[in-house]
């Protein structure tokens, strides 16, 4: 609530219906409570904890979840953040975004959290894979530079350019790729 740590937690069942029931996202908001205030280090880890605001076990409410609600409900993983951290929830649970960010700004000032939103907003919308150029792996800018060059090999404008306007277009397109998938590249 004071934007100090967030939570992020993928809770997997079987259709839609189930996933917009209210039982069943009072039971993922239970999970990711019990995550925010025992840092558990693993889903099994989880399981074996007694759920936030309950008697029970996550194991067991887990057990009863799906007993009541009739269908397979999965915990499939969770990642727990500490630090200044904006959260932002799209599509109805669908995608969710965590920004944690490094800073000694006041986390409860309505510009930080705006500004936050406004970044976890940008990854949802634009699904950014890396934070800068830096981050993308070498082998991923080699299998785009390979499909770049294979794309002008079947272009009749460009199979008689020479190489070095080849490698230079090459590496054009690759600042776009940066442009496209790098959270501090994109407009």
């Amino acid at each position: 609530d004071n934007n100090t740590a967030g939570v992020v937690i993928e809770v997997n069942a079987e259709t839609d219906f189930v996933a917009k029931n209210a039982d069943f996202m009072a039971f993922v908001s239970t999970c990711a409570q019990t995550v925010m205030e025992n840092a558990p280090a693993d889903v099994e880890a989880l399981k074996e904890l007694k759920a936030a605001g309950t008697e029970m076990t996550v194991a067991e409410l887990l057990q009863e979840k799906v007993l009541t609600i009739g269908e397979n409900i999965q915990i499939r993983r969770f990642e727990k953040f500490d630090g200044p951290t904006v959260a932002y929830v799209h599509a109805g649970g669908k995608i969710g975004v965590i920004v944690n960010f490094e800073t000694d700004v006041d986390t409860a000032n309505a510009d930080f959290v705006a500004y936050g939103k406004d970044v976890a907003m940008q990854i949802a919308a634009l699904n950014t894979q890396y934070l800068n150029e830096s981050d993308v792996p070498a082998e991923v800018i080699n299998h785009e530079k390979e499909i770049l060059v294979a794309q002008m090999k079947q272009d009749p404008k460009m199979a008689n350019k020479p190489e070095q306007v080849l490698a230079k277009i090459v590496e054009g397109k690759i600042g776009k790729f940066y442009k496209e998938n790098c959270l501090v590249d994109q407009e």
